[in-house]
């Protein structure tokens, strides 16, 4: 025993303590099969048989192997400036392209500056859309899908291309504007003879009972609108079985007609593109034109401009509230009140006007007030502006506008084979873009 205050253990004590039970044997193993028999490596074999086919099988059904993508360089070089109104313009080039509404030019910022400038000219037809060259038409990249394309757009410097998979638009893509390179994707829900529509930040689809809306960086869907086919949460749509007429985007808004059962006219409403809920809709404000047939004409962040008939004139609307703030009247023929195609209103907007096509004659409106400044007769679209005058389509070539008077400049003289119907014009650099029906015509 140790003595006390001793941490000395005696030795002699641990030794005498009894020992342990002896614990049971252990067992042992018996040998590892080996799994080198002929069922192992018959089982093996099929495993490595099922996996190929279903591989094959994937690919052989898949969209990737319906899809063709073909890039293009990662830079071009810019457009030459514009100064100066040409004495005439020729054709340079055309190309098919029924799924433009209008001519389609991507903007890409500048490296110096970062102001966005003209790069690419693209054309959509069948399933396949198009990079092209502005002055020479030249096919820079390809993307192609075994599906038909509802129509192609632009946003943000990227191409964008909804194609039909069934009976809606249901697959959207976005390309490179300068290489074509496929970058984000979405499947959504667009009724056939939508529009895409640039907010700024937010990508929206139009139809008579339905509109989306994709978020910029990856088309993340931020609102529904209308009929949804699965509702998750009932009672959040603020009006059912209501059909919608024309919409208009600005920054941060849209505005659309609306035709609801229990209103005794047609409706203006305002919508906030980017709600909490994608399915629970943010309303600005909402109000009853008092006509049938109206249409939406143009928006900014504070107005909203609504044409009606009977007797015709401009509803102009607090674009925050709702609320009508003016009206103006306007020499437009009844005739013209009826839905635009797609649903969007032929309007080209610059920094000081918005051109709107009726369908008969062009109207210059003021962008501060939404009013009409000057009325162009005759002519067959809305137009563009090339050195800072206003280009406006007509039967017998292009006719060119001071933007702020109205006063007419000349008239290039242009003959369009008997085409006779609406001309939606763009310009890349130095080239006019006509759209006449699905046929893409650069002049220069």
């Amino acid at each position: 025993m140790s003595s006390p205050g001793s941490d000395v253990t005696d030795v002699e004590d641990v030794l005498d303590e009894p020992a342990h039970e002896t614990a049971p044997p252990v067992e042992e193993r018996p040998p590892a099969r080996s799994w080198r028999t002929r069922a192992d490596f018959i089982a093996v074999a099929l495993i490595a048989v099922v996996s190929v086919v279903a591989s094959v099988l994937t690919w052989a059904f898949s969209d990737a192997r319906a899809t063709t993508s073909v890039t293009g360089p990662s830079s071009w070089a810019p457009l030459p400036e514009v100064a100066t109104l040409p004495p005439s313009l020729a054709e340079v080039w055309r190309a098919k392209s029924g799924a433009s509404l209008s001519p389609v030019v991507v903007q890409t910022p500048s490296k110096d500056t970062g102001e966005e400038k003209p790069s690419t000219v693209v054309t959509g037809d069948g399933g396949e859309v198009s990079g092209r060259d502005p002055l020479t038409g030249d096919v820079r990249w390809t993307y192609k899908r075994d599906l038909s394309l509802c129509v192609v757009s632009s946003a943000w410097g990227r191409a964008m291309a909804l194609y039909s998979k069934g009976e809606n638009c249901s697959e959207l893509t976005s390309l490179d504007g300068v290489t074509g390179e496929r970058r984000a994707q979405r499947n959504g829900d667009a009724e056939p003879g939508t529009a895409l529509l640039n907010e700024g930040s937010h990508l929206i689809t139009t139809g008579s009972k339905f509109v989306e809306v994709y978020r910029r960086d990856d088309l993340v869907r931020s609102l529904e609108y209308g009929a949804l086919r699965a509702i998750v949460n009932p009672g959040k749509q603020p009006r059912v079985g209501c059909a919608y007429g024309s919409v208009a985007v600005a920054s941060g808004k849209f505005a659309m007609v609306e035709r609801c059962p229990d209103d005794s006219s047609d409706r203006v409403t305002i919508l906030k593109p980017n709600p909490d809920k994608s399915d629970e809709p943010k309303v600005f404000g909402s109000a009853i034109t008092g006509a049938r047939n109206a249409q939406i004409v143009a928006i900014t962040e504070k107005l909203v401009a609504v044409a009606v008939p009977n007797p015709s004139r401009l509803l102009i609307y607090d674009a925050e509230t709702g609320n009508q703030v003016n009206e103006a009247q306007i020499d437009v023929p009844a005739a013209d009140f009826t839905d635009p195609p797609n649903h969007v209103a032929r309007v080209f907007t610059t920094k000081t006007n918005a051109f709107w096509f009726t369908g008969s004659r062009t109207i210059s409106l003021s962008l501060e007030t939404l009013t009409p400044l000057w009325t162009a007769e005759g002519t067959l679209g809305a137009g563009t502006t090339l050195a800072g005058r206003a280009v406006i389509p007509v039967q017998e070539g292009l006719r060119v506008y001071e933007q702020a008077t109205g006063a007419v400049v000349g008239t290039i003289r242009l003959d369009r084979e008997g085409h006779t119907g609406p001309v939606q014009l763009a310009t890349a650099g130095p080239v006019v873009l006509e759209q006449r029906g699905e046929t893409l015509i650069a002049l220069r």
